[in-house]
């Protein structure tokens, strides 16, 4: 274990995954040594030893292991989903070891169980900041960056557009939507809609694209963020799929049950790897928001763009690391941009400003 005292003792959970490794690898060439941490000791032996690192399986409802793990660590990196199932046990460990806890999650639940659980870690005098990766590191901070540009906005809508592919634990958090359907937010509450139900027409920063309204995490963060009560989020996608995903909503039922939802993700397993060094560093992301004022008729378009998601999450949760790591404000759950201000995208490699003009 990393014994100088001027950098965070660091868990990294769920790093024999394909995000998890890229963090552990980045973090050891900014001359961090983290504990490389998951369920399966053999699946982390490999990067252990090409990192030099040391490794530990802990089972995330072995409450004991966990908690004597916990004692000896500042901050915990949770990469390990699906979420949904992961980040409580984790969350309420955290909380009771005084560690601060961060995630690379896409998914609203979560968000809203870190919501929830504010006054425990307040309490406890630690941090919740689940999505410190491309979910939601860019769209958090373009939303919080238009509200402060448009105070008491009645409207946030966020999108973004890129070539990158899904990593197989993105792809298995998708696959669990597939039963769910879409989400917005209006007057303050999340509501579940359809999929592909809510379509426009969006210049992400590469010219007009036909775009979907999606489920994103920010139907809950950015509201956290902001307060906008009516919050939107889309991704470009041909009428053709869209049509298909309409499809898809007669058979919502279906798509939920275990059966199918464990058939997808063992597809997923076999087939889906994440994309090569040299592949991410061909692309980048062009993330897009626009807020309004309907009652003074007023709008405002904000855009930024990023590097790959994948680059984004690492570099992203090493940013928010590093503001955690000399951290001595309230603990409690926080956004990105609430934690770390706006700002925060713009710091990464590879992102530009956030600029944002009269629509």
């Amino acid at each position: 274990m990393e014994t100088n005292t001027n950098k965070p003792r660091i868990m990294i959970y769920g790093a024999n995954g394909y995000t998890g490794t890229l963090l552990a690898r980045e973090a050891v060439s900014r001359g961090y040594s983290p504990l490389l941490a998951g369920r399966n000791a053999q699946k982390l032996a490999p990067l252990a030893e090409e990192l030099n690192l040391p490794a530990m399986a802990i089972a995330l409802d072995d409450d004991d292991a966990l908690a004597n793990a916990l004692r000896e660590i500042d901050i915990v990196i949770h990469c390990a989903g699906p979420f949904s199932a992961t980040a409580e046990p984790m969350m309420r460990a955290c909380i009771a070891t005084g560690t601060h806890y961060q995630d690379i999650t896409g998914e609203m639940q979560v968000y809203m169980l870190g919501h929830s659980l504010h006054e425990q870690a307040k309490q406890a005098g630690i941090v919740l900041c689940p999505g410190t990766g491309f979910d939601v590191i860019p769209t958090d901070c373009l939303a919080r960056a238009l509200s402060d540009a448009m105070p008491g906005a009645t409207h946030l809508t966020l999108g973004f557009d890129s070539d990158s592919r899904l990593s197989p634990g993105t792809a298995k958090t998708s696959v669990e939507s597939l039963g769910v359907g879409g989400a917005v937010r209006r007057n303050g509450e999340i509501e579940i809609i359809g999929h592909a139900e809510k379509e426009r027409t969006i210049d992400f920063g590469r010219g007009e694209k036909f775009a979907i309204a999606i489920p994103w995490g920010d139907v809950a963060t950015a509201f956290y963020s902001t307060g906008i009560p009516n919050i939107e989020v889309y991704i470009p996608l041909s009428p053709r799929k869209a049509k298909q995903m309409r499809r898809l909503n007669w058979l919502r039922p279906l798509l939920r049950t275990g059966f199918i939802q464990n058939f997808l993700k063992g597809k997923i397993e076999k087939s889906v790897r994440g994309p090569s060094a040299e592949k991410r560093a061909g692309l980048k992301t062009w993330v897009w928001g626009e807020v309004r004022n309907d009652r003074r008729g007023e709008r405002k378009v904000g855009q930024v763009t990023t590097a790959n998601g994948y680059d984004v999450t690492v570099y992203g949760c090493l940013a928010v690391m590093d503001f955690l790591a000399n951290y001595q404000g309230e603990g409690g759950y926080f956004t990105p941009a609430t934690l770390c201000g706006p700002g925060l995208v713009e710091q990464l490699p590879g992102s530009s400003e956030i600029k944002i003009s009269l629509g």
